[in-house]
């Protein structure tokens, strides 16, 4: 299952908007506060997929029936542009465990490029609902290796993987290297070009620079 979520009007565009704005980005407060609240707005969407479970409540004056979470998921994030979009994610989830997972890009000199891990955390998930959390898909390359990563601690219930943008190359990879059960994307926005080096256009830049400052590359 994959969600577009700027395909229908909601207050979700204008946070997209905005990060996307060249001008207004440069305020890295306000651009991790927009990835921060679509965050919370995808985790509002995917609360509406999870198992359910009637609760009595007790009030001053009485028993209130309702229908809550049956169990917390595990929220994972992939360092370090997934970092605002988790913390959204965990707004809502409060009770959630979570998990990090860094990769290393590491280019040729061809253009080309392989994805390696450096480093990765994260609880059991079996029988669990888990969010991986990214800012953008590119190539899909990440992404599967993080889906890859995950199933190492166990077999989950759902992988819902959320990322604001992404490519529509990235996604068509993800629907041949990912099951098509088990697994729901869940982006903001698809754009359609992706170039030789792996930069999606328009996108936004470089989210992680975007959100924490410029990395000191070697």
């Amino acid at each position: 299952m994959v969600t577009v979520l700027n395909k229908s009007n909601s207050l979700f565009n204008t946070f997209l908007s905005e990060t996307r704005d060249e001008l207004i980005q440069k305020d890295s407060f306000r651009f991790r506060r927009n990835m921060e609240r679509m965050g919370s707005i995808i985790a509002y969407e995917i609360s509406k997929q999870m198992e359910y479970c009637k609760l009595h409540v007790p009030t001053p004056f009485g028993i209130a029936e309702e229908q809550v979470i049956t169990d917390q998921p595990v929220v994972i994030s992939v360092l370090r542009s997934g970092l605002p979009v988790h913390q959204g994610v965990l707004n809502f989830f409060d009770g959630a465990s979570g998990g990090f997972i860094s990769m290393r890009r590491d280019n040729d000199k061809a253009d080309h490029f392989h994805v390696s891990l450096e480093y990765f955390a994260c609880p059991c998930i079996d029988s669990k609902d888990v969010i991986l959390c990214d800012a953008m898909i590119a190539s899909g390359s990440a992404i599967s290796l993080a889906y890859k990563l995950l199933l190492s601690k166990g077999t989950p219930k759902h992988v819902h993987i959320i990322a604001i943008i992404a490519s529509k190359e990235g996604v068509s990879s993800l629907r041949k290297k990912l099951p098509s059960k088990g697994v729901s994307l869940w982006l903001g926005a698809i754009d359609d070009e992706l170039t030789a080096k792996s930069y999606i256009v328009p996108g936004l830049g470089d989210a992680g620079d975007l959100a924490f400052g410029a990395k000191d590359v070697e």
